[in-house]
């Protein structure tokens, strides 16, 4: 059976259908998306008012989608406060029939920050990161490939992450909107912070509370923890500023219309690694742009409508490239696990525990 998900307009709600491939989220629903994509703690009149929406149905339309677990805003931290070292890339072969239960398995790992399957050159494609106090050597040495239904792990060292999810955007809003809403992001401008040991109880818990929901006011972090208004927006305005959170908008490409999620390896000449980089980082299509280890240097993930538009970028953008000598390609068949988060197909679960250690 369908799950049906209601679309609202004002007076009247109409069942929409949500697939694991695909939803019917109106146009309202995109556009708050993409709005939020810019400026995730922008308040709900001010988003009403710039996307000509009233504020009620701004909040209603967000709160659904929220309760029926199709967008999140949470708080990305920064690498150094919560990595020992820089990401692996994990390609996974699995023997035959194997490769659901594999990826079940790699769930029970707080380090796996994505999980996909595939049907490419690899049954699994894995983001491993090395959490602070994690023991990198015995989870790539023995703890992931004694998995049962492991047939073989290949590891890629992330040299250099040119582009990463939290930069992908809908591209639909005017440029009259997307300053607008600009004007409601809390520049970084301080410096970064190197350990969670540097913030103060308060700081920390704040940061824990912005990492489950970054769009919470200060007053709500203040009745969480206790404390006086004054302090948690002190708490806010530290953590935003430099750096050490990052509000993120967090929905499944194919809620809104992107349901082929794709990765591309390309093998070039080294004298051409950065320009390549530097073009497939300003593609709209590219979610992550990595620099690895291995026989393939760039690593490129990609969403895209379908696989049309997948066979253009192959044939136009990717073969006007300088240097490119192969390329491999894989396209997602299921997407298990997205920032520390396990998907039902389009719907998001929970965070992962423990992200964030003292």
């Amino acid at each position: 059976m369908e799950d049906m998900t209601a679309v609202q307009t004002e007076g009247e709600a109409t069942p929409t259908p949500i697939r694991n491939g695909s939803s019917r989220l109106d146009e309202t629903d995109h556009d708050l998306v993409a709005a939020l994509q810019i400026a995730p703690r922008v308040p709900a009149n001010t988003l009403g008012e710039i996307l000509g929406v009233p504020t009620s149905t701004v909040t209603r339309r967000l709160k659904r989608l929220q309760d029926e677990r199709l967008l999140k805003v949470v708080g990305r931290f920064a690498w150094p406060l919560i990595l020992s070292g820089n990401p692996q890339q994990l390609w996974i072969h699995c023997h035959p029939g194997q490769t659901f239960r594999v990826a079940e398995q790699l769930k029970a790992f707080p380090e796996i920050q994505y999980i996909m399957v595939t049907s490419g050159s690899s049954d699994i494609y894995a983001d491993l990161f090395p959490l602070i106090g994690s023991d990198l050597d015995e989870l790539i040495g023995h703890r992931i490939p004694s998995l049962e239904g492991i047939a073989a792990v290949e590891t890629r060292l992330v040299l250099d992450s040119r582009r990463v999810g939290v930069s992908w955007r809908l591209q639909r809003l005017s440029p009259e909107q997307k300053d607008a809403l600009s004007a409601h992001v809390v520049p970084v401008n301080q410096p970064g912070l190197r350990s969670t040991r540097d913030l103060s109880d308060v700081e920390f818990r704040t940061m824990c509370e912005l990492g489950r929901n970054a769009r919470a006011s200060a007053a709500e972090i203040a009745r969480t923890l206790n404390v006086g208004n004054s302090t948690a927006y002190r708490a806010i305005q530290m953590l935003l500023t430099s750096g050490a959170v990052s509000p993120r908008v967090e929905v499944e490409p194919g809620a809104v219309g992107f349901p082929l999620a794709a990765v591309v390896s390309l093998q070039l000449k080294p004298k051409h690694i950065e320009t390549v980089l530097e073009t497939l980082g300003e593609h709209p299509s590219a979610r992550m742009v990595s620099m690895v280890t291995g026989k393939a240097p760039i690593v490129f993930h990609g969403v895209f409508r379908g696989p049309q538009e997948f066979s253009q970028f192959l044939m136009k953008d990717v073969g006007a490239l300088p240097g490119i000598q192969s390329m491999d390609t894989c396209v997602g068949l299921s997407i298990l696990r997205r920032y520390w988060m396990d998907r039902d197909g389009l719907r998001i679960g929970d965070q992962v525990e423990g992200l964030l250690r003292r």
